[in-house]
């Protein structure tokens, strides 16, 4: 491209004299990249801060792998253990006792998952000792039957730390009245607040030796929990322990006990995404308007520029440039505006609700108070691109009306 037609091409994004409309309808397009890609940017952070917070929130409680044995038991867990921990991506292994039980205080009955754990390792694969809020996982001692309850459990059942509560076991005694269900009393030692529905109102915890008293396991528990360096490693090393673990086990990870989750996320962060891009292809056809009135309006000087020698092609290249200009000036100042924004949502929201005096998250229904934000370089990236190419391709048919023009017809009446 040569010098003049990179001149010319800036020059036509000013206004001079009788085309003022023209430069703010440039202007208009502009901005419409620059909000559009604003918008995009900042939404997608959201969402990512948002898969964030959920992710962190189910892994604070559930684990990364968790391997258990076929039938529900798995027998000589030291062993299964320690070979799992042999895994150079394996951070923390502990057992646990996986059952169903249910609940009874208050004249209330709740069903719940029984988990059962030793409270000096599950540290090494969980986040509890962050999530109590009453009482420690310490205070869970074998023989004295202690638990520990989710928060929103103990509010639906009325039960405080130190209330005795009733745990109801499938596993009934053969009586010559039939089968009952075994009854055991636990006392509330803690309570748990996870920030995730489904555990804070349906999981419980109780010492790994109760669990296996309670359910009749022996010295055998349902698997055991491990817990990696990077989550995301989870798929491979799901792959590589089978060759490591003797025994006969069933392994899976954290993306596919909880991938709907995920993939909702996902899918509603695709769904915005391709909403909000329409934006940008909105300014996009701006452009295209744009260089068409700007076509129209500089026919005398295209056909002054044929006449001097200019090609068809030069003449298309001047109004690709001017096309070029307001897409890439736009994706830059979009890409800033989208980088700052998305780094500073969360005082941007707070000085809204200020000064309307609202609250857009109400700490009582979804447990966070600000808004998470995670900007990721690919997704900028992908954005800036997006709209550029998306610029470009708005210049194609202006720039060929342009080079078709006629110098001969453009100078009749001038």
């Amino acid at each position: 491209m040569s010098a003049y037609e990179l001149f010319i091409g800036l020059r036509y994004t000013r206004a001079k004299r009788r085309n003022h409309f023209i430069s703010f309808i440039s202007l208009i397009s502009l901005l419409g990249i620059t909000l559009g890609m604003t918008a995009l940017i900042t939404v997608m952070s959201v969402m990512n801060g948002f898969q964030e917070e959920v992710r962190a929130r189910i892994l604070g409680v559930a684990s990364h792998v968790q391997v258990s044995g076929m039938d529900g038991t798995l027998n000589n867990w030291p062993r299964t253990a320690a070979e799992a921990a042999q895994h150079p991506f394996v951070e923390g292994v502990a057992p646990y006792v996986s059952a169903q039980g249910m609940l009874s205080h208050n004249q209330v009955v709740q069903g719940v998952i029984v988990r059962g754990i030793l409270p000096d390792r599950e540290d090494d694969v969980a986040d509890f000792a962050d999530l109590m809020v009453s009482g420690e996982l310490n205070h869970l001692v074998p023989g004295e039957f202690g638990i520990v309850i989710g928060m929103e459990l103990a509010r639906s059942m009325g039960a405080f730390r130190g209330d005795r509560i009733v745990l109801i076991s499938p596993q009934g005694q053969v009586t010559p009245a039939g089968i009952l269900p075994r009854l055991k009393q636990f006392t509330v030692v803690g309570i748990f607040e996870a920030g995730h529905f489904e555990y804070d109102s349906g999981l419980v915890l109780i010492h790994m030796a109760d669990a296996q008293n309670l359910y009749r396991m022996g010295d055998d528990v349902s698997g055991v929990r491990l817990k990696l360096h990077d989550m995301f490693q989870a798929p491979q090393v799901v792959a590589e322990l089978p060759a490591i673990v003797s025994n006969t086990v069933f392994i899976s990870d954290w993306t596919r006990q909880h991938a709907n989750y995920f993939r909702a996320i996902q899918i509603e962060k695709r769904m915005l995404s391709l909403i909000l891009a329409l934006i940008i292809a909105v300014a996009a056809f701006n452009i295209v308007s744009t260089l068409v009135m700007a076509v129209t309006d500089k026919q005398s000087d295209i056909a002054i520029l044929r006449t001097l020698g200019a090609s068809p092609r030069s003449i298309m290249k001047v109004f690709i440039v001017q096309g070029t200009f307001i897409g890439v000036f736009g994706t830059i100042l979009g890409v800033v505006g989208g980088v700052l924004l998305a780094y500073n949502v969360g005082e941007v929201v707070a000085f809204i609700e200020w000064l309307f005096s609202v609250q857009f998250l109400s700490h009582e229904i979804y447990y966070i108070s600000k808004i998470p934000t995670d900007p990721q370089l690919n997704d900028i990236v992908t954005v800036a691109v997006v709209s550029f190419i998306l610029s470009l391709l708005a210049t194609i048919y202006p720039s060929y009306r342009a080079s078709k023009v006629n110098p001969a017809e453009a100078l009749r009446y001038e």
